[in-house]
Order: structure tokens, then sequence, then C-alpha cells
């Protein structure tokens, strides 16, 4: 047995519009776009009567991608929670950028919440946190030459 390659990691969102244009903005493509209901979701998914519409976004050069997900029905009723970055489970999404200072520029200027400032992990990254939409959590990652 062997793993092939990481597919894609599902997002799920409340505002899918503003999910997918933050990502948009950011730099990624969409790479696919559908709506899904019925029996068969239910069963992938575990829940009676689901319906969702998702987005998949992703660079050029990449196989993986992120998927948005929008749960129409059964909604979640606690609404959008705001983790920490030690809060337990998946926290965040990590992309390798290019000028780092030049995205995160970008990003302040759309008013994404910038977390922790661009700092030098040793002598082979710049990092940043930033949190886009409905808590989501990006780490940004410089390779520095």
């Amino acid at each position: 047995m062997k793993i092939q390659r990481i597919d894609h990691v599902g997002v799920i969102v409340n505002d899918l519009s503003a999910a997918k244009e933050f990502f948009l903005d950011f730099g990624l493509e969409v790479k696919g776009e559908w709506e899904m209901e019925g029996e068969l979701m239910g069963y992938a998914v575990g829940l009676n009567d689901a319906k969702v519409a998702c987005v998949g976004l992703g660079t050029t050069d990449s196989q993986t991608w992120i998927e948005l997900i929008k749960f129409y029905t059964p909604s979640d009723e606690k609404d959008i929670q705001q983790p920490l970055a030690n809060t337990l489970g998946i926290r965040h999404i990590a992309f390798t950028v290019e000028d780092i200072e030049a995205v995160v520029a970008k990003l302040k200027k759309k008013g994404t919440e910038i977390f922790s400032e661009i700092q030098q992990y040793e002598e082979s990254y710049k990092l940043c946190y930033v949190r886009g939409p409905e808590g989501i959590i990006l780490e940004l990652a410089e390779e520095i030459k």
C-alpha cells in the first residue's frame, strides 16, 4: 500500500462567496464548482438530508486543492467559531509564497486580520499567520535562499 498524494482539504464555511473571493484575492484559482445532495451525499458525510455547494481552489502547478463547502442542510447551529492557533484539531493551512511582505501588505489592505507580524525562523523561512473569513487561519512562509 502506498499513499499517492494529499488530494484536498475540506473547509466548511457559512459564506461561500466571501470565502471564495478571499482565496481568489490571495492568488488561488477555481478548479471546480458543484452542488451535491441526496441519499449518497448523506451516506458519505453521515448526515440526513445533506445539501452542499462546493468550490475547489488551488494553485496552477499543484494537484492539491482546498475544497470550500457550504452546507445548506443541515446547517451548523453553533455558528462560526474563532479558534486560537493552539485550539485542538486542524488549525491552519500553510502556503509557501514569494515576497511575503507584498502578500501580507495586500491582505492587510483587504482588511485581513494579521495576528503575527512577519518573523524569521532560523535561516530558512520568514513566517506570518493571518486569519481569513470565518476564522480560517493561513500560515504564510517564504523560503530564504
